[in-house]
């Protein structure tokens, strides 16, 4: 028994904030902020849109493409770093909202590495037969938790919202051409944990989750060292690639399209770089969305299909990087 993708979807919110609306607040200029990111633009929600908003729309999109319906699904996979709330899980608000009772609804919190994360447990469980159809789904919000100022410059300029979603569907002893999921492999390290994180609200605070001392000192933002951040990035990307390949018996140059995680283009171009590969054969969309986080890789995929860059048969690679550390690749024909 093996996975392969159904269909997939995307959501972006209306709203477009450009560098340019970016640079007065960040005390910088929009040039700066193209140049370190690579970034022009992202999508910002408004009122009180929430994460499940942006899940919602993204997942009926894949389950139209897919041809199922909530009924059809066996479970819901969320990926979020930005819940609607700190509890229950988020994706029990998808769930509710999609109309489909009483399936497992799991949320995963590996931050960029959610959706790789996410997309593997899912194919284990189609792999085991506890599951022929699941919902997978990156979704996030950062718009609402950015310190827009020029203290908080570094993160802010990086990120957008929105979400990707995609049907998993089981087939049985496909042929090495057909749709699939080949592998997924994903990693964690956790002594780079406070290179890029949020310290505050939480339980590791001293009294409350979080005091007006707190929040006046901003630990209710989000930090990074973006130096260590790029050079665990820039390692663990192709090395996972490079195992995806190798626990296949796949070559380089076999492969049609790569999808990296959306996190600065300035790192992708370094892996690609270390991978030995034509840039133009890695799909870029940071440009347009910034980076949405968990919902980046689902996101992309999406953008090459409607934009018909991505087709059936395809032999397509996917890697990411993110806080925790915590990193991941996946080989599947599309």
């Amino acid at each position: 028994m093996r996975s392969r993708i159904a269909g997939t979807g995307s959501f972006t919110p209306d709203r477009v904030i450009t560098n340019f609306e970016l640079a007065d607040a960040l005390g910088t200029t929009a040039d700066w902020i193209e140049q370190r990111s690579g970034i022009q633009e992202r999508r910002w929600v408004t009122g009180r849109t929430t994460t499940s908003d942006l899940a919602f729309e993204a997942s009926v999109r894949a389950m139209q493409a897919a041809g199922v319906t909530a009924v059809d699904l066996d479970m819901i996979m969320l990926a979020t770093i930005s819940p609607d709330h700190d509890f229950p899980g988020t994706a029990c608000f998808l769930q509710q909202k999609l109309h489909a009772p009483e399936i497992p609804a799991i949320d995963v919190r590996q931050q960029c590495s959610g959706f790789i994360y996410a997309l593997s447990m899912a194919d284990l469980y189609i792999r085991a037969g506890q599951a022929k159809t699941v919902l997978v789904v990156g979704a996030e919000i950062h718009s609402k938790g950015l310190d827009v100022s020029p203290r908080g410059r570094d993160v802010s300029i990086l990120f957008g919202d929105g979400a990707g979603a995609m049907v998993l569907e089981a087939i049985e002893t496909p042929s090495p051409e057909d749709s699939q999921i080949y592998s997924t492999h994903i990693h964690s390290d956790g002594r780079g944990a406070k290179s890029l994180w949020a310290e505050a609200p939480g339980q590791a605070m001293a009294g409350h989750r979080i005091t007006v001392e707190d929040i006046e000192a901003g630990r209710h933002f989000p930090i990074m060292d973006g130096r260590r951040v790029f050079m665990n990035a820039v390692k663990r990307m192709p090395e996972s690639i490079y195992e995806a390949l190798d626990a296949n018996g796949a070559k380089i140059d076999e492969v049609e399209w790569f999808f990296f995680h959306q996190a600065n283009l300035r790192i992708n171009e370094a892996v690609a770089k270390r991978l030995e590969i034509d840039g133009s054969r890695v799909f870029n969309t940071i440009a347009r969305f910034g980076n949405t986080t968990a919902a980046t890789i689902p996101l992309g995929i999406d953008t090459a299909v409607t934009e018909g860059a991505l087709s059936r048969g395809q032999l397509v690679a996917l890697s990411t990087f993110g806080a925790g550390y915590t990193w991941g690749s996946a080989l599947l024909r599309f």
